[in-house]
């Protein structure tokens, strides 16, 4: 399978050296509230994310009315609470959805949401989404996945929970509908991830496996562990964002608040800048440096002219003068024009064979 290694992405082309395409994730941290949903689009365009994104479903296509809340949302919600009653409170009606993407975009940001079931994606494809974002939850959902691999919009897939097993046949049905455009993103997919759990390692495999471009969707507390994937080539990261870590709600403990993305997207970036070609050479400040702090030859006593030049007199020492040390073996052996002092430094002219 071969997938583009360069991803549009509304004005963004995400490619192996392009920046990091950082998304908020606001999810259902609005808690329904469309004017919650709208000041934190605001604040996260102030804190400098490339993207916002929120998450469409219908509670009645989602879950059963009787499913129990995962362990994370029993400890952050209201222990006798359904999963679905509490999914009917934070639910964002598409017209709602409509209003928020185009106040995204007048903040010059990429809106994007997560679609749970066909109803969502179907309302989504009308607003013309510039991509899809898939829950780990839909990773083996292969019936799901055709549909959205069907609209060729580019994939940016979690693969929380997954085997590798389950993967190839989830990247695989995307690839059969024609779709090349997918991004891989790692996930641990538990809120908040201990970081014995996070597994950076998986990061390369999924890239080497799939020859894909690859992203960490970070559940770790706090800024956490995303700006430390960047050298393992991430070029996507999602983090949950909240305004207030205190407000009811099942994300909003595991979330970073405006102070603490503001310090995630300043940390990345800073990644980003220390990463470098791969090519090892000396930086441009080196070679200011290297002709004064590299050692060159000289001697450890004092030999006169026409001597052979031996290893035994020979010594190496910092000058901003002289013949290098690592040519020390095509000195050897020669003979010296000259009378030379010891520690004495000599150039090229000043031997012969």
């Amino acid at each position: 399978m071969n997938f583009s290694k360069k991803v549009k992405i509304d004005k963004f082309s995400i490619d192996e050296k392009s920046p990091v395409f950082i998304i908020a994730e606001i999810g259902v941290n609005h808690n329904g509230d469309l004017q919650l949903a709208k000041k934190m689009i605001d604040q996260a365009a102030e804190v400098g994310v490339d993207a916002v994104k929120f998450q469409s479903f219908y509670p009645e296509e989602l879950v059963a009315l009787d499913a129990p809340k995962a362990p994370y949302q029993l400890e952050t919600t209201n222990k006798e609470e359904s999963q679905f009653s509490m999914l009917e409170k934070l639910r964002l009606p598409i017209a709602e959805i409509r209003e928020l993407k185009k106040h995204t975009e007048n903040k010059n940001l990429v809106f994007l949401s997560t679609p749970f079931e066909e109803k969502s994606l179907n309302e989504l494809r009308d607003l013309n989404l510039a991509a899809y974002k898939i829950s780990s939850t839909d990773t083996t959902n292969l019936l799901f996945l055709k549909k959205v691999a069907a609209t060729k919009k580019p994939i940016l897939l979690s693969t929380g929970m997954t085997t590798m097993e389950e993967l190839e046949q989830a990247v695989r049905m995307i690839y059969e509908q024609g779709n090349r455009q997918l991004i891989l993103l790692h996930c641990t997919a538990n809120y908040p991830t201990s970081v014995e759990e996070v597994n950076m390692k998986a990061i390369q495999t999924l890239a080497e496996t799939f020859n894909v471009l690859v992203g960490y969707s970070d559940h770790t507390e706090g800024v956490g562990v995303a700006p430390y994937t960047i050298p393992l080539g991430v070029k996507v990261v999602e983090k949950h964002f909240t305004l207030d870590k205190n407000m009811s709600g099942p994300d909003h403990l595991a979330s970073l608040n405006v102070q603490e993305f503001r310090q995630l997207v300043k940390k990345i970036r800073y990644v980003e800048q220390a990463i470098g070609s791969g090519i090892k050479e000396p930086s441009m400040s080196e070679l200011e440096t290297k002709p004064r702090m590299q050692k060159k030859l000289t001697f450890t006593e004092n030999i006169e002219k026409d001597s052979v030049i031996e290893e035994h007199i020979l010594t190496a020492k910092r000058s901003a003068i002289g013949i290098s040390a690592i040519r020390a073996f095509e000195v050897i052996g020669k003979k010296v024009h000259r009378d030379v002092k010891k520690n004495e430094f000599i150039v090229m002219e000043d031997i012969y064979e």
